[in-house]
C-alpha cells in the first residue's frame, strides 16, 4: 500500500488552486485551474495534495452538500529552511497564523490557512540540518 494523496473537498476551487500553486509553490499535475479536480505535488516524494470540488463529491455521497465548518484537516509540508520559505510565501500573499517557532527540540513549525480554512503546517526538521 502507498499513500497517493490527501484530497481536500473545497467550495472555492479557483481560490484554493491559486493558494496551493501560486502561494505554496506546489506543482499542479494538469493545470485544471477551474477544477473540479487537481493534484499538487512537492518537488520530492510521490504523494501529493489534491483538491476536489465539494459539490462533485456531494453528487456521489449526497451528505457533503452543506458548507464544512470547523477544522477538518491539517496538511503538513516539510521544508528545508522554514524562515526562508515563510518569507517567500508571505511575499506571495500567505498570512501566517503562528511561527516560525520551535514545536519541539527537533522541529520548528509555522501555521497558516488555505482559502477554505484548512490548516497548513510547515515543518523544518532540525535533525536533518546536521
Amino acid at each position: 500500500m502507498e499513500l497517493a494523496q490527501v484530497r481536500l473537498l473545497v467550495t472555492d476551487f479557483a481560490a484554493c488552486y491559486r493558494f496551493y500553486a501560486d502561494v505554496l509553490g506546489l506543482k499542479p499535475q494538469s493545470g485544471a485551474k477551474d477544477g473540479p479536480y487537481e493534484k499538487f505535488s512537492p518537488a520530492t516524494g510521490s504523494a501529493g495534495i489534491a483538491l476536489q470540488d465539494r459539490s462533485m463529491m456531494a453528487e456521489v455521497l449526497g451528505e457533503l452538500g452543506g458548507t464544512a465548518t470547523g477544522h477538518r484537516s491539517l496538511v503538513v509540508l516539510r521544508v528545508d529552511d522554514l524562515d526562508t520559505y515563510c518569507e517567500q510565501i508571505a511575499s506571495r500573499g500567505a498570512t501566517l497564523l503562528h511561527g516560525p517557532s520551535p514545536l519541539t527540540d527537533r522541529m520548528r513549525v509555522a501555521h497558516l490557512k488555505d482559502p477554505e480554512g484548512n490548516l497548513v503546517e510547515l515543518q523544518e526538521w532540525l535533525l536533518l540540518r546536521g
